[in-house]
């Protein structure tokens, strides 16, 4: 990646101008930093501004804007997140109120950043929020570093597992500890769960992941082959399985294996692995005889952004959501960020601009 220059445009009726101040480094971007997805062959032509998962204060409102989202009012200087992505209203899959798989939601992203207004991305010094954006301010308990996190994986784990229908008493498990992880970990311990199991081979991932509520965590490295660890999740549910397993390392070879530690009528909940072209072979019989199905899951809904920031809020005690963000680097550093984060160094990277 480079830097370049761009002038801030003035925002349109209903539009913010954001100043960033926090934007994560979230494993999709990883994926196209690595060219494991080829964003030319969907329409979106180089050079882009990667990252969406951030926070900043408002730089300059557009006419006809004064209040967030929940109807709080919105001036100038607040802290704000937002959705970053921007459903049309009017596809099947949105009169169906599931606005997160609307194939309209990202058609910003067909120009360049070359083109006017530019700032389409997290990582630079302004973002540009188009009319109708779902945006929330910030409570004065959370910092940035905590909140940038919300906006995509905290909001999309409170959709994933809901999707899910975890139930009071359900044992879930969750491959990977990373961002998502860690998350998803605390968002299954307050909806409930029986048990929380973590899967990771980063002895500080599991220990945070112990951190946000998991009850056991299964280290890679103490059971370094597929068929121990399938046979500990069975150990840890009395031999039935887990009821939901969450795939968040983003790899198509964990996937057999998580499949494995279902019980009868589990759900396989599908969030990490959006970089077409990579596959696994799957015995759909497994899936008939048990009852088990696959869910698939990307973006979240308005409202599971507004519940992710009030959940954040409640428990700013209770879970270390400060830790998360295990390094900050300067937009200058950007590429050492990416190599950090690639390389499994850091659990969440962050760029301060």
């Amino acid at each position: 990646m480079r830097i370049n220059e761009y002038p801030v445009c003035e925002p349109d009726p209903g539009g913010v101008v954001v100043k960033m101040t926090v934007a994560n480094v979230c494993g999709s971007d990883l994926h196209q930093w690595r060219g494991e997805f080829d964003v030319e062959k969907f329409g979106r032509p180089y050079p882009q501004i990667l990252g969406h998962e951030m926070t900043g204060t408002v730089h300059q409102l557009g006419e006809g804007i004064s209040r967030d989202t929940a109807g709080q009012p919105l001036a100038e200087g607040d802290r704000v997140i937002w959705r970053y992505f921007y459903p049309c209203g009017t596809c099947r899959a949105c009169l169906k109120k599931v606005t997160r798989a609307c194939p309209n939601a990202r058609t910003y992203l067909t120009s360049s950043c070359d083109v006017a207004p530019h700032f389409y991305g997290a990582f630079g010094d302004y973002y540009y929020v188009r009319p109708g954006a779902a945006i929330f301010k910030v409570p004065d308990e959370l910092s940035d570093t905590m909140v940038a996190g919300v906006n995509c994986a905290l909001s999309q784990v409170v959709g994933g597992l809901q999707l899910a229908g975890l139930k009071m008493g359900d044992n879930v498990v969750i491959q990977g500890a990373g961002g998502l992880g860690v998350y998803a970990t605390a968002i299954a311990r307050e909806l409930g769960a029986g048990q929380v199991i973590v899967i990771d081979s980063i002895p500080s991932r599991l220990e945070l992941a112990r951190g946000f509520g998991a009850d056991a965590v299964v280290d890679i490295e103490e059971f370094p082959d597929s068929d121990m660890r399938v046979r500990r999740v069975q150990e840890l549910t009395d031999g039935w399985g887990a009821d939901i397993v969450a795939e968040l390392v983003g790899h198509p070879r964990v996937c057999n294996e998580g499949l494995r530690m279902l019980g009868r009528t589990g759900r396989y909940l599908e969030i990490g692995n959006i970089n077409p072209g990579l596959t696994y072979e799957l015995d759909p019989s497994y899936l008939v005889f048990g009852n088990r199905s696959i869910l698939g899951m990307v973006y979240y809904e308005a409202e599971h952004l507004a519940q992710a920031l009030d959940l954040m809020r409640r428990t700013r005690d209770k879970y270390p959501w400060h830790k998360v963000v295990s390094d900050t680097f300067p937009l200058e550093h950007i590429n050492e960020a990416f190599a950090a984060a690639d390389q499994g160094k850091v659990t969440r990277a962050a760029i301060v601009p």
